[in-house]
């Protein structure tokens, strides 16, 4: 089992939530609810990983917390 985070946004323009998962390569999808989204990300990084070998797979970076940053401009 791997565990990972994805990022997510609300694009302005269209609407659609769009998620990332920063340390796979190819690993983002978009959505127009949060469960679609859930589900559509789940089965991309799947596909990512599979994709993967072994050794490809160990070198993936370790999640260890989110910080929400906050900057007066």
């Amino acid at each position: 089992m791997y565990r990972t985070v994805g990022y997510i946004e609300k694009d302005p323009e269209t609407g659609l939530y769009v998620a990332v998962v920063p340390g796979i390569p190819g690993a983002h999808t978009q959505a127009e609810t949060l469960d679609e989204l859930q589900n559509n990300l789940k089965e991309v990084v799947e596909l990512c990983l599979e994709e993967m070998t072994p050794e490809e797979r160990k070198q993936l970076p370790e999640f260890v917390g989110v910080q929400q940053v906050e900057v007066a401009v």
